[in-house]
């Protein structure tokens, strides 16, 4: 049974030390209460109370004993001694050179405190493992850190790493055949026989349909547009699109995983997984995923090709008359500049009295302004800024929405096929409905 979801780090830290414990961890589970030290003071011997005490934090720690109580961090033993009013907690190394002590001792631990061996609730663990992989579609990663957090709630002894690995891997393989099987016998006999043509490599082909009905689409282009939404249709045309299965007892998350394999894993060509997987991947996995994929690509499409190219070409126009339009202005503002300057009241500076304007007539201001700029440049620069620039009252993205209006031909031919081959279920009432494919 393959355990390799396992790292070698995982395999090796499982319920062992990883260094040093806390502070905090020091005072959980190896504060010495005070039937602790009454049970430890019974024994003879410092290194065997020493050892004994060792022994009964390490169980609280790690929901094990270790091989060999000696191999634990320097801090245990010297925060073990301190409590015991041991002098040299390097006696500890003599603990259990006299064979069947450290044994002993764990059998008296493990019976005063209440502690469970693993096989007693092997069983009972399995069926655990085996209901949450069948409704979660957890990976075995998953499933063995939650095993771990259910054993850690019971006063129960941890498995060895592989024995509990080998454990998971089983019953995730017993659950996902079960979860095979529930949507297998979902079924017709037509049906299956429209999906087992999808495993099937046709002639001249390199690939089976189901493998080239399963790769997305993902280039943005008319040209790919056109494909994506072909792929729709041919799949709706198997029949596969009609919606959920009415009584359908397997899990939402175990179908979920049963797309994933459906959608992304390879078909065996054994007959149950051929039943399977066509099931899987052509009546309940595939229809949801091209018709997001088409939807997906037409966003894509009206964002770059449409919003953005409609967005680059306004601010491309309106980099190329912003020079005239700098011009005419410039021109313009010189003519009123002499207008206003010629029409305001003067203010004599030796005595600060207010005098008339110096130009009393439209004669006098127009001989004053052609002296600066002349009337016929006057009237270009006008009909320049008239032409180049939109009214007070309009609105500044019209000029983007006039380029998005020219490029809308590129996604116009893509709607009425996106109709024909997606059902969106639209209302006149505007109530929400959900799509699947026709």
């Amino acid at each position: 049974m393959p355990v390799e979801f396992l790292s070698d780090e995982q395999a090796v830290g499982f319920a062992s030390f990883q260094g040093p414990p806390t502070r905090v961890q020091l005072e959980k589970y190896f504060f010495l209460d005070d039937a602790d030290r009454e049970v430890i003071d019974s024994k003879r011997r410092d290194h065997n109370r020493l050892g004994f005490a060792v022994q009964l934090g390490v169980v609280r720690f790690l929901r094990r004993f270790l091989p060999d109580p000696r191999q634990v961090p320097a801090e245990v033993v010297d925060y073990l001694a301190q409590q015991l009013g041991i002098a040299n907690p390097s006696c500890i190394k003599l603990y259990g050179q006299r064979d069947g002590t450290a044994r002993t001792h764990a059998g008296e631990i493990e019976q005063a405190g209440g502690w469970t061996d693993f096989a007693e609730v092997e069983p009972e663990l399995a069926r655990w493992i085996a209901a949450r992989a069948f409704t979660t579609g957890e990976g075995p990663k998953a499933l063995f850190d939650a095993a771990v957090a259910e054993l850690r709630t019971r006063p129960v002894l941890m498995p060895g790493v592989h024995r509990l690995a080998r454990l998971v891997a089983r019953e995730r393989e017993k659950a996902t055949n079960r979860l095979w099987d529930t949507l297998h016998d979902l079924l017709n006999d037509e049906q299956r026989r429209v999906l087992a043509e999808l495993v099937d490599v046709p002639a001249g082909a390199r690939i089976s349909t189901l493998e080239r009905l399963r790769r997305p689409v993902v280039k943005a282009s008319g040209p790919q547009m056109d494909k994506a939404l072909e792929r729709v249709g041919e799949i709706a045309a198997l029949g596969g699109g009609a919606g959920g299965c009415v009584g359908d007892p397997a899990p939402a998350d175990g179908r979920a995983v049963a797309l994933r394999h459906g959608r992304q894993g390879h078909v065996d060509r054994s007959a149950r997984c051929r039943a399977q997987a066509r099931h899987v991947a052509g009546h309940r996995g595939t229809p949801d995923h091209p018709v997001g994929d088409a939807l997906d690509l037409l966003d894509l499409l009206i964002a770059t090709r449409l919003l953005a190219r409609a967005e680059q070409e306004s601010s491309k126009e309106k980099l190329r008359t912003l020079p005239r339009v700098e011009r005419a202005s410039a021109t313009l503002a010189e003519a009123v500049r002499v207008l206003i300057e010629a029409t305001d009241d003067q203010i004599d500076t030796a005595t600060g009295e207010v005098l008339a304007p110096g130009l009393a007539s439209v004669d006098e201001v127009w001989a004053a302004i052609e002296a600066v700029v002349p009337r016929q440049q006057l009237t270009a620069a006008l009909e320049a800024i008239t032409k180049l620039t939109p009214p007070a009252d309009s609105d500044a993205d019209e000029a983007w929405r006039a380029m998005l209006v020219g490029r809308f031909a590129m996604v116009r031919p893509f709607l009425p096929r996106l109709c024909e081959v997606i059902q969106f279920g639209a209302t006149t009432e505007g109530r929400p409905r959900r799509w699947n494919a026709t």
